[in-house]
């Protein structure tokens, strides 16, 4: 198996309590974070923990690395969430060829982020596709979809949280076909492809110039990682970064709408309610938090800080 991150664990898991061998993992190598500290790997430490062995390539297409795979006499690569791209020769290496938990409706959202920009671009429903890995990214034939409803307030991580569940019977099944020769791969619609880049840490920024609704979507988007922000301008007080991390859209007939008033402003700051003009209609903030600090409710934070009626958000620390 071939993966990084929390998607994988659990179809990896459930294939370790199967009649199959698990060989090996293939994982990225270990990377250091702020502070120095490593990054925790949840693949690579449960299969330590089952006597799994585990390899950590820079370049899982290097000589060293094909002749290793070539000699565990594999017969099927499973992948997900791994983060790197295959040559011929590697995807020649397994019998039954290389399987991708891929999680969106494919050809929409091919690559990096799918979770994230189906949550960003308003989508009501995703879902877990598994394909045959080719060389170019996530083109592959398809062998099996499985859709599900994105939830009203439902975030990136969560939605993430509930593919890789569904992904676990869907590759069984999968799997079982390919043992049996009865798989029926189906090409991908080319006319429907859309893509969904790794995202940056700037993409996090609050536009206050999109709708409300929008902005909710954005929110939701960015969490986990790498979570939506933006900065509070007071006019008698230092500009300060926010991570918002729960926004609703307001009836634009609540007590304190401003039709003149300018995109970011802030209409209401009441003590308990934080409520934002937007390009289209009306965002109150619920929760969030000061860089640096804890996360706290809205009514939290203003008995904290001082935010009047006419401060603005803005995407930039210049305001």
């Amino acid at each position: 198996m071939l993966g990084t991150g929390s998607f994988a664990l659990p179809t990896f898991l459930a294939l370790h309590q199967t009649a199959h061998q698990i060989v090996g993992l293939l994982t990225q190598p270990d990377r250091m974070g702020r502070g120095h500290h490593h990054h925790r790997n949840v693949m690579k430490q449960a299969a330590l923990q089952r006597n799994i062995p585990v390899i950590q390539p820079e370049n899982v297409n290097a000589g060293e690395v094909l002749e290793t795979l070539n000699s565990l006499s594999t017969h099927l690569f499973v992948v997900a969430a791994y983060g790197q791209i295959f040559t011929k020769k590697f995807l020649e290496i397994p019998e039954l060829g290389t399987i991708n938990l891929h999680a969106s409706l494919l050809p929409k959202y091919r690559g990096a982020s799918p979770v994230q920009h189906a949550i960003l671009n308003g989508e009501t429903e995703t879902g877990i596709t598994i394909f045959q890995v080719e060389s170019k990214l996530d083109t592959g034939p398809i062998l099996a979809v499985e859709k599900t409803t994105i939830g009203r307030r439902e975030t990136a991580g969560e939605l993430e949280e509930r593919l890789a569940a569904i992904a676990v019977p869907l590759t069984l099944k999968i799997i079982a076909q390919l043992e049996a020769g009865t798989s029926q791969p189906v090409s991908q619609l080319s006319e429907v492809v859309t893509s969904a880049r790794r995202l940056k840490k700037s993409d996090g920024g609050i536009d206050w110039r999109k709708s409300a609704q929008k902005i909710d979507c954005h929110v939701r988007a960015m969490q986990p990682w790498p979570k939506a922000f933006t900065y509070l301008c007071r006019s008698d007080q230092s500009t300060m970064r926010l991570i918002v991390l729960d926004v609703e859209p307001v009836d634009m007939n609540s007590d304190g709408n401003d039709a003149n008033a300018e995109v970011g402003s802030v209409l209401v700051a009441d003590g308990k309610r934080l409520i934002v003009r937007t390009g289209s209609g009306l965002a109150e903030i619920t929760r969030l938090q000061p860089d640096g600090k804890r996360a706290l409710k809205t009514s939290e934070f203003l008995q904290g800080y001082t935010v009047r009626s006419g401060d603005r958000m803005s995407h930039d620390v210049g305001g």
